[in-house]
């Protein structure tokens, strides 16, 4: 057998010379010696590459991933797509002088694209999709590119400029680069490439002109330049490539009006131009298009109204007309687009009525929010047929000047999921016919003229998250079958008229996190079952007539005083109002009693006389009282302790800090989904994603969901429940879109986001080896090694080091944040959503954040400190400690509380640092590492701001650590 010695000076002297190893070896077989030098440059965690063997004579027989030309027994085909390989891509692969087909999408390599791939002249298929690899491409990397048909570096973090050689490769029919971070413009030569077929640059940071010689594509199917910078008009002559299937140029910078040319596009099905800034009337000439089954020309500056040639697109399923400036009324052609599936015409200014054809045609979305539309609905949904109820799933015309009443035809559509009514007109009551839809989840009808009481039928509601009602003259008491909507998780019934007592069946919905009841006529006293809410962020009752004691629980002990003001006679520290107690009757001596030192109680008389006690009762009682009251102080002191550990417990795959709703805004844009590479694939609406069998768990700013993209991939969704603190579409789509232009391997990918005013959901990566709290925390997991451990500080910390260097501050590291890859990586998680929601303030981020507790920086008290990225630094001390230690920052014992900062502080200045080392770890530690990382994560939790060192240096040390070339006494000294 070769031993892996003559493998390293073999795969040496494949880096001299091919030629010299074929002299010193002529029996071996250059593609086994190639691959398997390729091999030993990857790690292969899950041995898929077992199979390979270097003592067998030809790859060709059980080799996986590996295909051969049965004429030459070369290797012609290599293919380990999503193998979970890592490492970088070596020189082993220039071995291959026969390869044809070479595809390593979806792993985790790593590195610059160094590789000459020109010594490969057989290549005709390069898929390095969907891997980390980096840096620029060097501009001559496909000057040699004969027969290359298809390449594609998708979803990498490549930047720089496009090579100027691609533009060479005359032969080349699809080029994918989505999805990375090449910026510049375009090489000239690739709007020569006469021969291809798709062409997809999207979701880069690509600019400059399109020329008029794009009609030189003459064979071009696909072209996909969605989020660039690229500007100037539409080129002309596009519409001379008319063999194209699909355009998608959004979320550009092009302006100016649709060439006329595109009209030739007879057999474009996709057509996507929105977010740009197109100018003039929608052509009547669109209706050319026959084969159109999506057009989007949402958020551009359109004017005019709506062509009728619409009529004539009888394949279009998706139109997407939202934020423009189109007025007058809707084409009543538009009936004949019988395979119309989504509607959107959001935030435009037409007028008239809603057509009956609208919900004649089976429509699944009908999304006509901010418009001027009037009139009733009730004929429009009473008319439509009952095949079309059974297909509609969102209905939002919020935000027009709708009349009339709510019709009780409502409750015919069963497949709704989202009803959206608000900010209209719309008088009488809410029907009870409403409780007929049980896939429901999300209901406002706020902002009208209802009135009447809540329908009882409102507790049929058991799938809804959200019931907004509020700024309505709704009267009446709150019906008790609310407790019954168990999936009930936000309730706004602010400004009405509602009476009577809050129910105790309230306390049933163990999701609920927000109550605004503020501004009605409610009585009597708040139900104690309330502080059983765990998950409560927000109870406002202010402006009420409530009394009693507020519930004892650990939301109401710190509730916001604002949120339970104007209740006169409600009593508690909240409300600064002491509550009237009711004193035990007095002891006094009977008069009647020979006995002059037996006591009695003054008891309220019956007809009958008083009860005597004897002096040994009375102590016997006395002694009871005590030991009951001591009882129940230590329960309730117990309750309180496991209260706040549970909190600080809270470990989810996707965890970010707590939310403290208030009434969300109404004003922005709705149903607005953002990926930002590939393509969204979410056909039934986003609320069609938050499947409850899917729910990961919640943490403190909403619930987080994983499900499946059609593409097969696996995404987490985090639901936001703190609308309130988001203070426009605008800023809030900004600062998304920043974050996720924040590219590290050692950072959880933002991948896109979906915005309606009162629902909006991030979407990041899934990573499935759960968090850094449950592995360390509880049982059933797999306890970590010290090697694992120190590579998740390491890799944690390049993370948070990237964020800063990005001027992104986390806010909320924590260990339920830190998610570890089916690799055994680090990626940070839940970063920037301070940026996310702009109203957070400091209260909220030190007062609010309970889970962050033992993390936070001693400055989050200081209101004249400022809060800067030291504060992650302290709380990356706190999670150094945490890691070695395998204790919790703040550990609550029967009696005692332990801080780990000054536990391990202590133990260090008494000599006996090693007891607080990880037991599980039972000795198998290099102390040499352990003892300066313990040493590491108290310098980063200095009180001191400025004696913290910044995160880059923080990774300089721990790699020092790692190298036993370094010395290490420098960094203990300075503890």
């Amino acid at each position: 057998m070769r031993s892996v010695v003559s493998l390293v000076f073999l795969s040496f002297f494949i880096c001299l010379s091919p030629l010299l190893v074929n002299s010193l070896s002529p029996s071996l077989n250059d593609d086994v010696l190639g691959l398997i030098v390729f091999k030993a440059d990857v790690k292969d965690p899950d041995g898929k590459l077992d199979s390979w063997n270097e003592d067998d004579d030809s790859p060709c027989n059980n080799w996986v991933g590996i295909k051969c030309n049965p004429r030459s027994n070369r290797v012609s085909d290599l293919v380990l797509d999503g193998f979970g390989l890592s490492g970088k891509l070596g020189r082993g692969l220039l071995q291959l002088r026969f390869l044809r087909k070479l595809s390593l999408a979806n792993n985790n390599f790593t590195g610059r694209l160094s590789l000459n791939f020109a010594e490969l002249s057989d290549l005709g298929v390069l898929d390095l999709s969907e891997n980390g690899l980096s840096g620029e491409i060097a501009s001559d990397f496909f000057s040699q590119c004969g027969s290359l048909r298809s390449v594609s570096l998708a979803k990498n973090r490549f930047s720089g400029p496009v090579p100027e050689s691609l533009g060479s490769c005359s032969a080349l029919a699809s080029v994918n680069l989505s999805g990375n971070q090449f910026s510049g413009a375009l090489p000239v030569g690739m709007w020569a490439m006469t021969g291809l077929r798709s062409l997809d640059l999207s979701d880069n940071m690509l600019d400059g002109i399109i020329p008029k010689g794009i009609e030189g594509l003459n064979n071009l199917r696909v072209i996909n330049l969605r989020g660039n910078e690229f500007s100037g008009e539409v080129p002309y002559g596009i519409g001379n490539c008319m063999l194209l299937r699909s355009v998608d140029l959004s979320r550009n910078l092009f302006s100016g009006g649709l060439p006329t040319t595109m009209q030739k596009l007879s057999l474009c099905n996709n057509l996507a131009l929105g977010s740009n800034e197109l100018t003039w009337e929608v052509p009547e000439w669109i209706g050319e298009m026959r084969s159109l089954e999506n057009l989007d020309l949402s958020e551009n500056n359109f004017t005019g109204q709506l062509p009728v040639s619409l009529g004539k697109l009888q394949s279009l399923k998706i139109l997407n007309v939202s934020n423009n400036a189109l007025t007058g009324s809707l084409p009543e052609s538009m009936s004949n687009c019988i395979n119309l599936l989504a509607f959107d015409i959001s935030h435009n200014a037409f007028s008239g009525g809603v057509p009956l054809w609208v919900f004649e045609l089976g429509l699944q979305q009908v999304l006509f929010s901010g418009n001027r539309l009037s009139g009733s609905i009730h004929n429009a949904l009473a008319s439509s047929p009952e095949n079309s109820q059974k297909k509609l799933v969102v209905l939002d015309v919020s935000g027009n000047v709708l009349s009339g009443s709510i019709p009780a035809a409502l409750g015919n559509f069963g497949s709704l999921q989202l009803v959206n009514l608000s900010r209209n007109s719309l008088i009488g009551g809410v029907p009870s016919s409403i409780g007929q839809l049980k896939l429901l989840n999300f209901l406002d009808l706020g902002e009208n003229g209802l009135n009447g009481s809540i329908p009882s039928e409102i507790g049929g509601l058991t799938s809804l998250e959200e019931l907004r009602l509020e700024k309505n003259a709704l009267g009446g008491n709150l019906p008790l079958s609310i407790g019954d909507c168990s999936s009930l998780a936000s309730l706004y019934l602010a400004h009405n008229e509602i009476t009577g007592p809050i129910p105790a069946s309230l306390s049933k919905l163990s999701n609920l996190q927000a109550v605004d009841l503020s501004f009605n006529k409610l009585t009597g006293a708040l139900p104690k079952q309330l502080a059983n809410l765990v998950r409560l962020q927000l109870f406002n009752v202010s402006h009420n007539q409530l009394q009693g004691e507020l519930p004892a629980g650990s939301f109401f002990n710190t509730i916001d005083p604002s949120s339970v003001s104007e209740n006169p006679s409600l009593c508690g520290s909240a409300v600064k109002r002491t509550c009237s107690k009711v004193l035990p009757k007095p002891i006094v001596l009977n008069p009647n009693s020979t006995d002059d030192t037996t006591p009695t109680t003054v008891a309220p008389s019956f007809g009958r006389g008083k009860k005597i006690l004897s002096i040994s009762a009375l102590i016997a009682i006395g002694a009871a009282a005590a030991i009951v009251i001591g009882v129940i102080t230590i329960t309730v002191l117990n309750l309180r302790v496991r209260s706040s550990m549970s909190r600080s417990a809270v470990a989810l795959t996707f965890s970010g800090g707590d939310d403290f709703s208030k009434s969300p805004s109404t004003d922005g844009s709705s149903g607005k989904l953002v990926m930002f590479s590939g393509d969204p694939d979410f056909s039934t609406g986003a609320h069609a994603l938050l499947n409850k069998d899917c729910e990961l768990g919640r943490g403190g700013f909403g619930a987080v969901y994983r499900t499946m993209l059609k593409d097969g991939r696996s995404v987490a969704i985090k639901k936001l429940t703190v609308s309130s603190l988001v203070k426009s579409q605008e800023e809030f789509e900004r600062e998304v879109k920043k974050l996720g232009k924040v590219h590290h391997s050692n950072l959880v990918a933002l991948d896109g986001y979906y915005w309606t005013p009162s629902l909006q959901l991030i979407i990041y990566e899934f990573v499935s080896g759960g968090n850094l709290y449950k592995h360390l925390h509880e049982e059933g997991e797999n306890y970590l090694l010290w090697n694992d451990r120190f590579n998740i500080i390491l890799g944690a910390a390049k993370g948070l080091a990237h964020l800063h260097e990005m001027n992104v501050i986390h806010y909320n590291l924590k260990s339920s944040n830190i998610l570890i890859d089916s690799n055994g990586e680090a990626k940070v998680a839940d970063y920037g959503l301070a940026r996310l929601l702009p109203m957070l303030d400091r209260y909220v981020l030190s007062s609010k954040i309970q889970s962050a507790l033992g993390y936070m920086a001693p400055e989050f008290a200081c209101k004249t400190v400022k809060i800067t990225e030291k504060c992650d630094i302290y709380g990356f001390g706190i999670l150094i400690l945490e890691v070695v230690t395998g204790k919790r920052p703040v550990e609550y014992m029967e009696d005692d509380v332990v801080v780990l900062s000054d536990m391990v502080r202590g133990a260090l200045e008494e000599g006996k640092v090693e007891e607080c080392i990880d037991g599980r770890l039972q000795g198998k530690f290099p102390a040499e590492e352990v003892i300066p990382v313990m040493k590491l994560g108290l310098i980063c939790t200095s009180q001191v701001p400025s004696n913290r060192p910044d995160m880059a240096e923080v990774v300089n040390i721990l790699e020092l650590i790692r190298c036993p070339s370094e010395s290490q006494d420098e960094l203990g000294d300075s503890s």
